[in-house]
């Protein structure tokens, strides 16, 4: 079986060749950047955590670890989208693509982790 690597990507930065495919992780489209600048291939809505998961998390680290757990339930009971977004990173290289300013506590870090983790 082949092992998933999955590029994370702020939107606000310029995209590459070596990006792959670039799939926003995201609910709302990122402010200032246009769809041509960001360049993305495949925008997945449905993925990104809900409305009012974000607004609760309000990218507090200390909400970090109940986050996670929280988005990790979400997608858990959205296997459809989880499925198919399995299916559309299975076999390329792929870069999440995502607006928050913090590299480390964002949803896309915590899609890839769901991820590669094999929930």
């Amino acid at each position: 079986m082949k092992k998933l690597k999955i590029r994370l990507k702020r939107v606000y930065l310029p995209s590459e060749t070596d990006d792959g495919t670039r799939i926003l992780v995201e609910r709302l489209w990122p402010r200032g950047v246009s769809k041509a600048d960001a360049a993305i291939d495949l925008w997945l809505k449905e993925i990104a955590p809900s409305h009012s998961l974000r607004r609760w998390y309000g990218h507090d680290i200390s909400k970090w670890p109940m986050f996670v757990e929280r988005y990790q339930a979400e997608l858990n009971t959205n296997q459809e989208c989880v499925g198919g977004l399995r299916r559309a990173i299975a076999s390329a290289a792929v870069t999440f693509v995502y607006a928050a300013s913090d590299e480390t506590h964002n949803s896309a870090v915590a899609l890839r982790n769901y991820l590669l983790g094999g929930h």
